[in-house]
């Protein structure tokens, strides 16, 4: 089991100021939780244009106790940096992922990527529709996977464990790109995927374990 947290920073005058004042902090808990492994993903959250707005936070835990636990030592959900957060169940997708971080890189000076956050529809026929283009979806992102197209990927859960949406990060710089290859997704074309949101990010170099189905490479 895993557990995403999105998190939105405070939108006043001074919220930049104290998201630096914290970073160095927060930058030494996650590196910590991605060295033991309950840490698969931690990446900024950028508007089109501008500075992060938020975070993305993937916890590889078994249970919210774990979310607590991580809740109560990240100075930014302590330190008045994040002002709205939502916490969704998900479980990574198994495929052949590039590592996150290659050996020795360092902290990018621009956007590489776009997180997608896609929620499926409410209605009755949703996790219907979802499960009769699941196939074509895999068969599609697990070669983008191997090639490091797709970074991360996997299903957002409701509390009962059925699926109602995706979070995807894929290597793109722009929304307009990360779009044109969301548009041919079969969640996409299939009309599984209701609610949208694009996201730029980078990642920081931390010790990341190999997520599910990674390559050794």
């Amino acid at each position: 089991m895993a557990y995403a947290i999105v998190a939105f920073d405070a939108e006043d005058k001074d919220a930049m100021s104290r998201r630096m004042a914290v970073r160095d902090r927060h930058l030494g808990v996650i590196e910590g939780w991605a060295r033991d492994g309950r840490l698969a993903l931690a990446v900024p959250l950028f508007p089109e244009a501008g500075g992060p707005t938020g975070s993305l936070i993937v916890l590889d835990v078994p249970s919210q106790e774990g979310v607590d636990d991580y809740l109560s030592k990240e100075p930014f959900a302590a330190g008045d940096v994040w002002k709205q957060r939502t916490v969704f169940p998900m479980r990574i997708a198994p495929l052949p992922y590039q590592p996150l971080v290659p050996e020795g890189a360092t902290l990018p000076t621009k956007r590489t990527h776009t997180v997608i956050v896609a929620l499926d529809g409410k209605d009755p026929g949703a996790l219907d529709r979802r499960m009769k283009v699941r196939e074509a979806h895999f068969a599609r992102v697990r070669s983008m996977a191997a090639d490091g197209t797709l970074a991360f990927g996997g299903a957002v859960l409701d509390d009962s464990g059925r699926m109602i949406g995706s979070i995807a990060v894929v290597r793109f710089d722009t929304d307009a790109a990360a779009r044109d290859w969301m548009n041919a997704d079969p969640y996409v074309t299939g009309d599984v995927w209701r609610d949208i949101t694009l996201y730029g990010t980078r990642f920081a170099p931390l010790p990341y374990r190999p997520l599910p189905g990674a390559t050794d490479a």
